[in-house]
């Protein structure tokens, strides 16, 4: 290192023009054999920027490197002052005891490993020496650790390593991955994944790929190749830009678990009483925007939020009948389900024909009356800290509980009441059993008591008695089954069906089944009505089958 005086004259300040390390020591001839064109990149000049090779200045003042032309130059930049202490470093000097190589090779060799992974790439880099002798040179003095204890160790392999066979496992025993066929549930749940692809069958912007479709080679010739150019890289731009997104959508997918569409729906119902099914269907939008357990962590404190808030309405509750202590809260609540247990009983027990007084006086009674089964009548439902509970006023509470509707349920089935009462200025009790499809007695309830709080407006007094008059439970749930899984649902399209299908020689059985089952191919009709085997060419049946379908399709 140099010495520096503080009293500088013009002569010594012309003396440090040049590099202080004047008994800088000249390369051996091994070194110069052994560098190659390809020379170790040490970092770069403060200064110029410039690379650094084998030998370079450091400045122990600023912590700089600082490359020879800068230095001779006696050049001064921020901090630096050209009589500052310094140091000249190098990698022309042997690194190992017992070695021939500079510190410069060994790099090369370490970055050479790293950038090939194979010693024929490795030593095209080292022409003046062998691939053996490069080989021998990293074992011995890396993988050995007799160039420095310091370097890590690795686990050697053993002298006797055992051969995997593969015949010893049973290989059966692992399951592949589903196949399903494209016209099934299990294929229509997974969204069109191949398991055993890993990829989609439809992908998502599936017509990404038209936008290079019409690119051509340009001609360089032509007055506006750049113009042309330009455009073409910003197509390709858009192109990539949308297999980002597609990947993007993958990777939420992925990541999320979204993919098994029952395990998603389950993983949602759990919230359907704490967090609602409006609020969680609205969060779900957000999910690409959050980690998979920062959002799981979200939905599970919501989660907890939404069971704290149940808890505090059943002690509200308790707190209003008196109760104070959760002992006595327990105590209450089974008192309560013992007292409904035996209501239950007193009212089965009067119902025996024994206790009834106008029964005739010349009837016989059985010594031992069996107690009939009667229909069974529910407990008013237990509502508190159910979805939509705290909407409800107390009179629709009590409703609630009575007529056995979830405060949800209840709410929503209110809303297209008063919708409908909204458009005509009143709603039919058959038009609320139409719109509603629940069961008829709580259809009944539910009209006359949105009537009574004056949500809804009755029809007139002159309203003619079929609109009011009650349908059996049956009746209800047949019209609802064959409203919702009927096929075509409008006179125009029943009446081109029958008309196209009056035009074959079909029974009327099979033009009843042709019409409700829709069969898509003529094996499967053929397999669901046999008696169309033989009668029919495969060809004339499925245009009569297409041409259904294209009729069920466009009904809308």
């Amino acid at each position: 290192m140099a010495n520096v005086n503080t009293d500088l004259t013009e002569e010594d300040a012309a003396d440090l023009q040049f590099p202080k390390d004047a008994t800088s020591q000249k390369p051996s001839t091994s070194s110069v054999v052994n560098v190659s064109d390809k020379s170790i990149i040490l970092g770069y000049c403060s200064n110029c920027y410039d690379k650094l090779m084998i030998k370079y200045i450091f400045c122990d003042t600023c912590k700089l490197n600082i490359c020879l032309q800068c230095f001779s130059n006696g050049s001064e930049f921020g901090n630096h002052k050209n009589n500052h202490d310094y140091r000249v470093l190098t990698t022309n000097f042997i690194l190992f005891e017992n070695s021939d190589w500079t510190a410069e090779e060994e790099l090369r060799l370490l970055d050479s490993l790293m950038l090939y992974g194979n010693w024929s790439l490795v030593a095209l880099d080292f022409p003046n020496r062998t691939l053996n002798e490069i080989k021998e040179h990293y074992e011995y003095f890396y993988l050995d650790r007799n160039g420095s204890p310091d370097m890590p160790g690795y686990d050697k392999e053993p002298e006797f390593p055992e051969i995997i066979v593969p015949y010893r496992f049973h290989l059966t025993n692992f399951e592949d991955p589903p196949r399903y066929a494209s016209n099934t549930i299990g294929y229509q749940s997974l969204a069109g994944y191949n398991p055993a692809r890993g990829d989609f069958e439809n992908e998502y912007d599936k017509n990404a790929e038209d936008l290079l479709s019409p690119l051509e080679t340009l001609d360089s010739d032509n007055p506006v190749f750049e113009t042309l150019t330009d455009l073409q890289c910003a197509i390709v731009q858009s192109y990539n830009n949308r297999l980002k997104e597609r990947q993007r959508r993958k990777t939420i997918i992925a990541q999320h678990g979204l993919l098994v569409l029952r395990k998603t729906i389950s993983w949602l119902h759990r919230y359907d009483a704490t967090i609602t099914k409006p609020i969680y269907e609205k969060l779900m939008r957000f999910m690409h925007l959050c980690d998979p357990t920062k959002f799981a962590m979200l939905m599970e404190g919501l989660h907890r939020a939404g069971e704290l808030k149940i808890r505090i309405q059943r002690l509200m509750l308790l707190r209003k009948a008196g109760i104070t202590t959760l002992a006595e809260g327990r105590m209450y609540l089974k008192l309560q389900q013992i007292h409904e247990d035996k209501k239950k009983q007193l009212k089965l027990f009067r119902s025996n024909p024994q206790f009834n007084w106008k029964i005739s006086k010349n009837a016989t009674l059985e010594l031992f009356p069996k107690f009939t089964k009667r229909r069974t009548s529910f407990a008013p439902l237990d509502i508190v800290g159910m979805p939509g509970y705290e909407k409800l006023t107390d009179k629709e509470r009590d409703m609630c509980s009575t007529v056995r509707l979830v405060p949800a349920t209840y709410l929503e089935l209110k809303q297209v009441l008063i919708i409908e009462n909204s458009k005509l200025g009143h709603v039919k009790l058959q038009t609320a059993r139409r719109l509603l499809k629940i069961d008829v007695n709580k259809t009944r309830k539910l009209y006359d008591f949105l009537a009574s709080e004056g949500y809804i407006t009755k029809k007139a007094q002159n309203e003619s008695a079929e609109d009011e008059q009650e349908f059996s439970d049956v009746f209800m749930k047949t019209l609802t089954y064959t409203d919702r899984f009927r096929k075509f649902k409008n006179k125009e399209t029943i009446s081109a069906v029958r008309n196209l299908l009056n035009q074959k020689k079909l029974h009327k059985f099979e033009l009843a089944a042709i019409a409700n089952l829709c069969p898509e191919t003529a094996e499967e009709a053929k397999s669901l009505i046999p008696s169309l085997e033989g009668r029919f060419e495969d060809e004339e049946l499925q245009t009569v089958l297409e041409d259904i379908q294209t009729k069920r399709s466009i009904q809308y």
